[in-house]
């Protein structure tokens, strides 16, 4: 689970059981309100261009950002032309904006920016997801495909493919809110197109989805780039042996330094809560010490970084058959709401 996440959605304890009438009121609550959609095709919009939708049925991070940059990728090799929307989580933008490449995480939010430094195309950013893509698709006409970020519950936006990533170790105990960490119940991924594994699943969540297909993903990085002149590049082997200061706040911290462990640094963990709004004070340790960062949290330390920090940039390997599956449903598949 997440740094800073209730101790009791790692378990099914007494503390969990105590909240398990709320979540039962919150479960019924989420029941009702896609219903309501399902039954009333006036409240959902639906745009002049296919949706795909990258999601979770968790709080916290499960790996969507590189699943988006990567389907941005194979979107592209196939002929189209995708722009992004998000809502923009931890920035502050109130209504709608387009999102610069050089943006200011703290305005737009962490992953919007990176989004756009990562993919080059188009981002837009709103609470309001139909009104972002509106934004988008009246800027940049030529886009013909969008991806909606995080936004599996967001059903007013209608949307042509689901995809959910699921990370097993953040279902927790596998309870709704404020019981557990789910949003919306395992069964929910019944329903999506297709399921992203990020780490294995076990027989147990294997079983819940169904026949939904599942693809496994990885994230692979070999090289670190300085936050200070990002032509400057080394490969990671240059630090095996050494010890350096890991530092994210992302869902899970942990998936950083267990990577950077595996290929041979001696790691000092500094774990954040996701979104974390970094200062200097939080990187102001061990002078003259390597530093690393994930890719989401270097664009936020960018500016105020101290000497010998590093970015760890990932990139999300998944099999062909997942991007053909999902280009097969987006030009024949059913929509779904």
């Amino acid at each position: 689970m997440a740094r800073g996440s209730p101790a009791w959605w790692r378990s099914r304890s007494l503390a969990a059981r105590l909240l398990l009438p709320v979540a039962a009121l919150f479960g019924a609550l989420v029941a009702v309100r896609r219903k309501r959609y399902r039954r009333d095709p006036g409240r959902v919009e639906r745009l002049s261009v296919p949706v795909i939708v990258v999601g979770n049925i968790a709080v916290g991070g499960s790996g969507k950002t590189p699943v988006v940059d990567w389907l941005v990728r194979q979107l592209r090799v196939a002929g189209w032309t995708p722009g992004v929307v998000s809502r923009g989580y931890g920035g502050q933008i109130d209504g709608v904006a387009l999102v610069p490449a050089d943006g200011d995480p703290a305005v737009f939010g962490d992953e919007p920016v990176l989004l756009a430094r990562l993919t080059g195309c188009p981002v837009a950013v709103g609470a309001d997801r139909p009104a972002a893509a509106r934004a988008l698709l009246a800027a940049h006409p030529a886009c013909n495909v969008l991806v909606s970020d995080d936004g599996l519950q967001h059903y007013r936006l209608a949307r042509d493919v689901e995809l959910a990533v699921v990370d097993e170790r953040a279902l927790g105990n596998r309870w709704l809110l404020p019981a557990g960490p789910l949003r919306e119940a395992v069964s929910r991924l019944r329903e999506v197109d297709a399921v992203i594994a990020h780490g294995p699943l076990s027989a147990n969540v294997k079983g819940a989805l169904g026949d939904t297909p599942v693809f496994p993903m990885r994230l692979e990085g070999d090289a670190l780039v300085s936050l200070h002149d990002a032509r400057e590049r080394c490969l990671l082997d240059a630090f095996r042996g050494r010890r350096v200061h890991a530092i994210a706040g992302i869902g899970r911290p942990e998936r950083l330094f267990e990577q950077l462990r595996a290929m041979g640094l001696d790691v000092v963990p500094h774990p954040f809560p996701d979104h974390h709004p970094f200062t200097a004070a939080d990187l102001a340790f061990a002078p003259g010490e390597p530093k690393i960062l994930t890719s989401k949290d270097a664009v936020k330390c960018s500016a105020f970084a101290p000497a010998n920090t590093w970015e760890f940039p990932v990139r999300a390997q998944i099999p062909a058959g997942a991007a053909e599956h999902i280009l097969e449903k987006l030009s024949h598949g059913r929509p779904t709401a």
